[in-house]
């Protein structure tokens, strides 16, 4: 696991140099391991990180220093000391909750229990009646439910499921159950959803053990910071932006806390990682401009659904279109890694492969590869959006409305703007980290001649290079 931990200069220090060509300059980049055998232990990242000037290392800590000052001053000027209390409202998420478990499921006639009402004219024209009608006549469950959790625990309720329910209970099932203690005894307790905790748990673990296996330590290192960049989620971005604080400012520290947390954990304290840091900042920025001029421009309110007037009811001084473009950043910064990441790994195994080749042709051959990086990512976040908003375009299909009304609606506006905004800016990465990493590459020269000539040929210089 050298590469996760070593600074940029390791690879200098920890390679003697070569068996055959004692005096060769670009053995130290490229050619110095020609074959698996003579391999390090760095040989099994994606290949010895580059030895790197100690002036250019100068050069990027002066980048990055600042800005990972700046980062921790902002978390620690926004940290918010946990999210603020609320008396609970009882609609949507925001109602009280216990566990429970189906004991016991009878089979009832609906009029019976009353289940559904018929319309007074019998009129079946509208879904409501139909519905009605088919609860009347149909065969109904009547679900005894045990509170298994809170200060009523074991106390029982009655749960009447139609047969046209979306959900329906079997025996022995746990529930989640809403409490609601100004109602009257007898209606105090509902089933408001079924317990999903294990299956969601065991796919959990399955993914976990997945990525160690294939992964290995960066794998247990990714999961290390997916886990970071949840908390910081979960602990800072959220808590801060029901505080009040900027939704924007606090996305923007966020985010940048969670890339340098994750990057540098997952592929070691590098040059190549600062270069995907920086690509990842600039992309970062592109996004916030366009994200906050065309959100502007287009007139998003971010307040389209149920949830978000609940939040906007709750806690009216929140910026709502400033939650959605803090949103928009969020969620392009998981590909963003990526591509970065990608980019430059890929120009540095070019810099190896071809120590000769100048910035402007490693340019060249790594933005051929971005080319097609760029062609499946765009298409991964347009698809992404479009399947998790296709119930909705389902429902403009069947309303038979225009492309035109369908995409001029808010709803689908904002998830437009976020496709493409965040799409600018992956398509923005791929040039920018492409460059910024064959500049610094190329900077990245080989001993002047007079110090390869001295150092080459001794065989227990060994000691000599560590100093350096």
């Amino acid at each position: 696991m050298g590469p996760l931990i070593s600074c940029d200069d390791q690879p200098v220090t920890s390679s003697p140099h070569p068996p055959t060509e004692p005096s060769d300059p670009t053995d130290h980049t490229g050619h110095a391991h020609p074959e698996p055998g003579h391999s390090h232990g760095h040989s099994h990242s994606h290949g010895p990180a580059a030895p790197v000037s100690k002036h250019l290392r100068k050069v990027i800590a002066a980048v990055l220093i600042p800005f990972a000052t700046a980062v921790v001053i902002g978390m620690a000027v926004l940290w918010p000391g946990g999210a603020p209390g609320h008396e609970r409202t009882g609609v949507g998420f925001d109602r009280q909750t216990q566990q429970g478990k189906v004991v016991s499921l009878a089979r009832v006639d609906c009029k019976s229990v009353n289940a559904a009402q018929v319309p007074a004219t019998g009129d079946t024209s509208t879904p409501e009646g139909r519905e009605a009608v088919a609860s009347q006549n149909g065969e109904c469950k009547k679900a005894t439910v045990e509170v298994g959790t809170g200060p009523d625990k074991g106390r029982e309720f009655f749960e009447i499921v139609q047969p046209g329910a979306p959900r329906q209970l079997r025996d022995g099932q746990e529930v989640v159950v809403a409490y609601a203690p100004d109602a009257p005894r007898d209606l105090q307790y509902s089933v408001i959803d079924v317990n999903r905790k294990f299956p969601i748990a065991l796919l959990a673990g399955i993914f976990a053990l997945a990525v160690v296996l294939v992964g290995r330590m960066r794998g247990l290192f990714a999961l290390i910071a997916l886990a970071v960049s949840f908390a910081v989620l979960t602990l800072f971005i959220l808590p801060a932006i029901l505080q009040g604080s900027n939704p924007l400012v606090v996305a923007v520290v966020g985010a940048s806390a969670i890339m340098l947390i994750a990057l540098y954990m997952c592929h070691g304290l590098t040059a190549r990682t600062s270069v995907a840091v920086l690509g990842t900042l600039v992309s970062l920025l592109l996004i916030g401009l366009l994200g906050s001029l065309f959100i502007d421009w287009a007139f998003l309110s971010g307040n389209t659904d149920d949830n978000t007037g609940l939040i906007h009811g709750l806690y009216p001084d929140i910026d709502m279109s400033g939650l959605l473009l803090a949103g928009v950043i969020i969620g392009s910064l998981g590909v963003l890694d990526d591509v970065t990441v990608t980019q430059t790994s890929a120009v540095w195994e070019l810099h190896q492969a071809d120590p000769k080749m100048g910035p402007r042709g490693l340019y060249r051959a790594g933005i051929r590869i971005g080319r097609d990086h760029i062609a499946s990512v765009v298409n991964t976040l347009v698809l992404a959006y479009a399947g998790a908003a296709l119930p909705l375009l389902l429902l403009f299909s069947i309303a038979n409305s225009s492309m035109g009304a369908v995409a001029n609606s808010e709803l689908v506006a904002e998830e437009i703007v976020r496709t493409l905004v965040g799409s600018i800016g992956l398509v923005a990465s791929v040039p920018v980290t492409t460059a910024l990493a064959a500049l610094v590459v190329s900077a990245d020269r080989a001993p002047d001649p007079a110090t390869a000539a001295a150092s080459g040929p001794l065989r227990g210089g060994r000691g000599r290079r560590r100093k350096r």
